[in-house]
């Protein structure tokens, strides 16, 4: 394969709300966290381990002023873009690295709201009805299988 691919799907959600800053011209920028969670259990001690990874999500022009009208803290979102490196001098003159996703897509998958709501509607196993059995189950037909194996 000749070519390369820089290509990033994140399904996560907002670690805070969608910054966004206007440039002349008109055109803007939108910058937000996405949070991306990991969970094994550790096969030593028997617990639960969740890792999380923070992504930093940067959306453009007229993308930017959707996500800051619809998206806000805790809402979860798919993002699909491109890994892009950036540096800059600090204030105390040191060189600085951060690594962002360009988003060319998205689209809002649930609110914080939604999430909680679902979380909270989910039956127990206690609650949960016994499957019902047909009162007149049809008749299963048994098919003979050769006890001579090929192997």
């Amino acid at each position: 394969m000749s070519g390369t691919l820089n290509k990033v799907m994140l399904i996560g959600h907002l670690g805070d709300e969608v910054k966004i800053h206007y440039f002349e011209g008109g055109n803007c920028i939108g910058r937000f966290p996405l949070a991306t969670n990991e969970t094994y259990t550790n096969k030593q001690t028997g617990e639960r381990v969740t890792n999380t990874d923070w992504h930093n999500i940067v959306v453009r022009n007229k993308a930017a002023e959707i996500c800051e009208k619809y998206l806000s803290k805790g809402d979860k979102v798919y993002v699909e873009g491109r890994l892009k490196n950036r540096q800059w001098q600090g204030e105390d003159g040191n060189t600085r690295y951060t690594t962002e996703v360009h988003v060319q897509d998205f689209t809002f998958l649930s609110t914080k709201k939604e999430s909680m709501a679902n979380a909270q509607q989910v039956p127990t196993a206690t609650q949960q009805s016994e499957p019902v059995k047909p009162s007149n189950p049809a008749p299963v037909q048994e098919t003979e299988q050769d006890d001579d194996l090929p192997f």
